[in-house]
């Protein structure tokens, strides 16, 4: 390597011969003057490490290190920022010292400082120690180093020596010191070091600027802002601005970007590029789209930044046409979308359902060597996700090398929104492996996949991992997990996770519609009147859950309580909560104040008719029910399923065979495929009709597996009917369904004992007691 070295000497020696043909005196090198001003300007100037190391070797072999300090300072630099401060550190070492004044000392504090290497305080007690001065280009740097090594106490000792120095006057000292005060978060600090310096310049406003911006301390910004444009004697820069206009969008303070952008166009400023970009940012943020248009019309100079900018603020404000547009535009004048404008721009595309220019843009970003980007990557997972493509988004995720949290968290959510729902617990379990710990995100994303699939044993997993991370405090986690519980009817642990941590009206929400599906209605009551003495808003969610809870207890009081504090609130007119109350006065026997709300619902829907068809029918008003069955297709709204539940339940109660064929015949022409239900209300009607013979070759005819209510329909048709025969293969078929069920065994047995045969009647009995199958006293099941 040195030979190697050597070689670029001579020919940089013989370059240079041309100029030290003049006569030189005896006692001096002929190459010393000129080669040495030439070697300085080389070493000053190399591009590179290579560079760097070939000026080293010429400046050996022509004898002028270590004693020159002028050839050893460049070379310190340079090694530094080609990234080998090692050497640095060895070239400052060789060097004489009486020969390392404070300019060389400075220099490789600062070589040292730029790499973050904690060996620069080394150097500095070392110079310190020996007797050298520190002056104010010692300073600055080591208080970097402070910075980058998170070395606060360190910092604070170099601020007392600059106060003992007297280099606290100095403009440049006391900037730096503000910023470090600033980094390390003592805001505190470095508004008394600014309040305490004697001169400023714009630098000093500026990094005081900075340092409240950087901490989020956004009002003190504008009032510094206002300040230093009032009376510092200084006008705000470029730099002051770019500062001050993202705070004024964090604030959504459009009139202070107002006054700013005044400011900006009075100084001549608006012609640059980054105040431009600062602005539509700005503007975009605020959501003045009227504003934003007019400055991004009126740049003089656009670069990618810009179009980036304009298409982000369109996209945040879910102006997606606008975004489209521009993004079109952008293309039309030749500038090449980069990542950035990739990732934005495709959830604009994804809500505007352009699925086959999501791809398209895949297609670019694969051209263009962004796949491996992970902003781009995630967008386009989202992409497939949302579009329901699980394939496309599994392969753009395995493609990408380097995932982070949210590419999981995309992915997560891609399994858990395509009922993939184990792929995404299986997920979670992966992450850790490789290297990224779950969060928030992660978990609201996934335990609702636990909540479909009633998998209690995931979603446990899921909540272990949450504790373990610490997102179980999170209130969107723990309503999650409140949510998780309630819909695998495990209410104890869904009460238990809302008793422990932080809740809010979603929380309460979450466990009254949970109570009000279970038999402890009670709970859901307890809670909406737990909300109302806390102060918290009930919204429609609330209303429907305590709604359903009041209709399961018959508990007509509270329900009418609950409908007057609806009207008080307006939330009567909504189309889901009248058809609550009409659920709840049906359920309830009251018919006509149901009628009352129906027919003040201007807008009804299929569930509206069902629930007062439903409702006529078990009261035995079948006229009505038939005619509001008629009426609703004169209103316009299809028939579904429920509805032909609804008239054959009212056809059955009045023993009305022949309208029930007639609509039963009506559905199968309508291509609605009957359900287990539909089967059972024919069977209970033609059963109720005595027709029990015909109701059994209709079972045995039946394109599905009878259930539990059809072999109940039969069962009671026999019980009535007195035919035993039919009666014990429905029974035989009740006891295989539901062996528990004390019931159907009571039913078989009164059957047999009514037709006078004890001896089967017993015989029930006794398997009834051999399968300990107990009826409660006083408690019928059937």
């Amino acid at each position: 390597m040195l030979c190697h070295y050597a070689r670029i000497g001579r020919l940089l020696t013989r370059s240079l011969s041309t100029k030290c043909k003049q006569p030189q005196p005896q006692n001096l090198s002929p190459y010393s003057t000129t080669t040495h001003q030439s070697l300085l300007t080389v070493c000053s100037s190399t591009q590179s490490l290579n560079q760097t190391k070939q000026a080293h070797a010429i400046a050996l072999l022509n004898g002028f290190l270590p004693n020159s300090v002028s050839l050893c300072a460049p070379l310190i630099l340079h090694y530094a920022t080609f990234g080998d401060p090692s050497t640095s550190r060895a070239v400052f070492e060789r060097t004489l010292p009486y020969s390392r004044s404070a300019f060389l000392w400075n220099t490789i504090i600062r070589a040292l400082s730029a790499n973050g290497i904690r060996d620069c305080f080394d150097i500095y007690n070392r110079m310190v120690r020996i007797g050298v001065r520190p002056d104010d280009h010692t300073f600055p740097f080591v208080v970097k180093a402070c910075v980058d090594c998170f070395e606060v106490e360190k910092g604070k000792e170099v601020h007392g020596l600059v106060f003992k120095l007297g280099l606290d006057c100095d403009v440049f000292v006391g900037n730096t010191i503000v910023l470090f005060y600033g980094n390390c978060g003592d805001l505190r600090g470095a508004e008394k070091v600014f309040d305490g310096m004697p001169e400023r310049d714009i630098v000093s406003w500026n990094t005081i600027l900075g340092v409240f911006s950087v901490n989020g301390c956004c009002v003190e910004v504008l009032e510094l802002f206002r300040e230093m444009k009032s009376w510092s004697g200084f006008m705000p820069n470029a730099v002051s601005v770019v500062t001050v206009l993202p705070v004024c969008a964090s604030l959504e303070n459009e009139v202070m970007v107002s006054e700013v952008h005044c400011y900006v166009v009075k100084v001549g400023l608006d012609c640059r590029v980054t105040i431009g970009n600062t602005l539509v940012d700005a503007y975009g943020k605020c959501g003045n789209v009227k504003a934003l248009k007019q400055v991004f019309g009126e740049m003089v100079e656009k670069n990618v930044v810009t179009w980036n900018a304009t298409i982000t603020s369109f996209a945040s404000r879910h102006n997606n046409r606008d975004a489209l547009d521009a993004f079109r535009l952008m293309i039309d004048e030749g500038v090449k979308p980069n990542s950035v404008t990739v990732s934005n721009i495709v959830p604009v595309l994804v809500e505007l359902g352009c699925s086959l220019a999501g791809k398209e843009l895949h297609a670019y970003s694969l051209r263009m060597g962004m796949e491996f980007d992970t902003f781009v990557a995630n967008s386009l997972i989202d992409m497939y996700a949302k579009s329901g493509q699980s394939t496309e988004a599994s392969i753009v995720f395995h493609n990408l090398n380097t995932k982070n949290v949210v590419s999981w968290n995309a992915m997560i959510a891609n399994f858990a929104q395509n009922g993939l729902e184990y792929a995404s617990v299986g997920l979670v379990r992966q992450m850790q492996p490789h290297g990224e710990i779950p969060n928030s995100v992660t978990f609201t994303n996934v335990l609702p996949a636990c909540a479909r699939i009633g998998s209690l044993r995931a979603g446990k997993e899921i909540h272990a991992r949450s504790i373990r991370t610490g997102s179980v405090f999170d209130l969107f986690v723990s309503n999650a997990l409140t949510d998780m519980y309630a819909k695998c009817q495990c209410l104890n642990y869904a009460q238990n996770v809302f008793d422990t941590y932080r809740r809010d009206e979603i929380s309460y929400n979450i466990l009254i519609v949970g109570y009000s599906q279970t038999s402890e209605c009670l709970a859901s009551l307890t809670l909406f009147s737990e909300m109302g003495l806390m102060g918290m808003m009930r919204d429609t969610v609330t209303f429907l859950g305590v709604l359903s809870a009041c209709s399961n207890l018959a508990a007509i009081k509270h329900g009418k309580e609950i409908h007057g504090h609806l009207v008080r609130k307006h939330f009567h007119p909504n189309l889901f909560v009248a058809n609550s109350l009409l659920d709840l006065y049906t359920k309830c026997g009251r018919i006509n104040l149901a009628r009352k709300v129906f027919d003040r619902i201007p807008h009804k829907d299929v569930a509206s008719w069902n629930t007062m068809i439903l409702g006529y029918g078990m009261l035995g008003e079948l006229d009505i029910a038939i005619d509001l069955f008629a009426a609703m297709r004169k209103d316009g709204v299809q028939y579904d399923s429920i509805s032909y539940i609804a008239v054959l339940s009212a056809c059955r109660h009045g023993g009305l065979v022949e309208k029930g064929r007639k609509y039963f015949d009506e559905m199968l022409a309508r291509d609605i495929k009957p359900t287990q239900m539909h089967y059972a209300c024919m069977v209970d009607l033609l059963g109720r009709a005595g027709l029990v013979k015909e109701a059994a070759e209709l079972i045995k005819s039946l394109p599905i597996t009878p259930d539990a209510n059809i072999w109940g329909a039969l069962l009671g048709a026999c019980r009535i009917y007195g035919n035993i025969e039919l009666g014990f293969w429905a029974a035989e078929h009740l006891f295989k369904l539901k062996p528990e069920h004390s019931g159907y065994y009571v039913l078989l047995s009164n059957m047999y004992a009514e037709a006078g045969r004890w001896k089967e009647a017993d015989q029930v009995r006794e398997l009834m007691k051999s399968r300990e199958v107990r009826k409660n006293p006083g408690f019928s099941q059937v």
